[in-house]
């Protein structure tokens, strides 16, 4: 256990042993890669656990590679990933399985003896899993997105920086700077870009090469018209548009689409009149067909986010929510967004007005701008 009061070196000489509490999102992990990225560079020798929901494990390790041991391309930031499934749980939280699971959970989650926790999520469930791990010392933000959050932090800490990956990278600095030995206040963790923070499946390689040949496809964009809601859903017949206008210089669209996505996929290719093609993917078919993509356009969602972490070029389209915060990191980018956009994260159903104001020749002069390199 690490003793707060103990002199500095003492303290940084003892760190072994993390944990990481960042669930879900697709978007939110991908935003968080970065900094775990960075607490692996500065504590090489420490183990490395991250928390996390099983629909998103994928983003940290390919399904037949096993959940603990050494870091490998298969799994490439962690040691040990611990799932959970809180969707599931609170739709039965007192049945039998739910409990059994809990428990074996919560078990496996201890085992570790993990010294520090740091809840990149700020949400009630995310902290009290930190809390639950049974680490001493909790980071965390001082101003958590749920306020109560921040009852169970040791170490609460103000978030700096705008986007949501450098204020991941100012807490990712705050533990470094306490417990490394070798860390300079003036070092920046943040290196760059690096696709290595994805795994890495060779089998689902071989299967995206076979997909795309059996569609003769070479050169392609993927076009994302699903979103996590209405309000950030750039209309269908916009996207098919597009993929007419980029088909004419030869250029097809892949239409990617997921869970419930289908008929607006759907009516995407129908109304492209053949200039896209539906390619339904799970998470680790996703990050292999990405890496082949030469741009893709879509809005505030986690595909783009995938994309622009694997360093495809991207045609952002926003309008509710805030791009200086949540818009492309890392990779070449056009993002467009009305200047009659407000940023408000309730989940309507409506199309932003503003984000109706951008229009097909907008986003067809911002994809031939990337596609030409400038």
């Amino acid at each position: 256990m690490i003793n707060s009061a103990a002199p500095e070196a003492v303290v940084k000489a003892s760190l072994s042993r993390l944990l990481i509490v960042r669930l879900g999102s697709m978007g939110d992990v991908i935003h968080t890669l970065p900094a775990v990225s960075a607490l692996g560079r500065n504590f090489p020798e420490a183990t490395l656990g991250w928390i996390i929901e099983e629909r998103w494990a994928e983003l940290l390790c390919t399904l037949p590679t096993p959940r603990c041991g050494a870091r490998s391309a298969q799994r490439p930031l962690v040691d040990r990933i611990h799932t959970v499934n809180t969707g599931k749980w609170r739709r039965a939280p007192l049945s039998i399985e739910t409990l059994e699971q809990l428990a074996a959970g919560l078990s496996e989650l201890r085992a570790p003896r993990y010294q520090i926790a740091v809840d990149f999520q700020g949400a009630i469930r995310s902290s009290l899993l930190a809390k639950w791990s049974g680490a001493p010392t909790i980071y965390g933000f001082r101003q958590p997105r749920e306020n109560v959050a921040a009852m169970f932090y040791t170490h609460p800490i103000i978030a700096e920086g705008r986007h949501i990956v450098e204020q991941n990278l100012s807490l990712a600095q705050a533990i470094t700077r306490n417990f490394s030995l070798n860390f300079d206040k003036d070092d920046q963790l943040y290196d760059g870009p690096s696709t290595k923070q994805l795994p890495h499946d060779p089998a689902a390689e071989i299967e995206c090469e076979q997909r795309l040949q059996q569609l003769q496809v070479k050169q392609f964009v993927v076009l994302n018209p699903g979103a996590g809601w209405g309000a950030k859903q750039w209309p269908a017949d916009r996207f098919a548009q597009v993929a007419r206008e980029l088909s004419q210089g030869g250029l097809p669209s892949l239409i990617n689409y997921g869970p419930g996505e289908e008929p607006l996929a759907k009516l995407v290719e129908s109304e492209s009149g053949g200039a896209a093609k539906r390619i339904q993917c799970s998470v680790t078919q996703l990050v292999a067909l990405l890496r082949r993509a030469t741009l893709f356009i879509g809005g505030d969602t986690g595909p783009m986010h995938l994309a622009s972490a694997l360093r495809v070029p991207v045609v952002a389209l926003f309008g509710p929510t805030d791009p200086g915060r949540n818009g492309p990191f890392g990779s070449r980018s056009v993002l467009l967004r009305s200047a009659s956009s407000q940023t408000k994260y309730t989940h309507r159903a409506q199309t932003d007005q503003g984000l109706l104001e951008i229009t097909p020749a907008e986003v067809i002069a911002a994809a031939r701008l990337l596609l030409e390199g400038k």
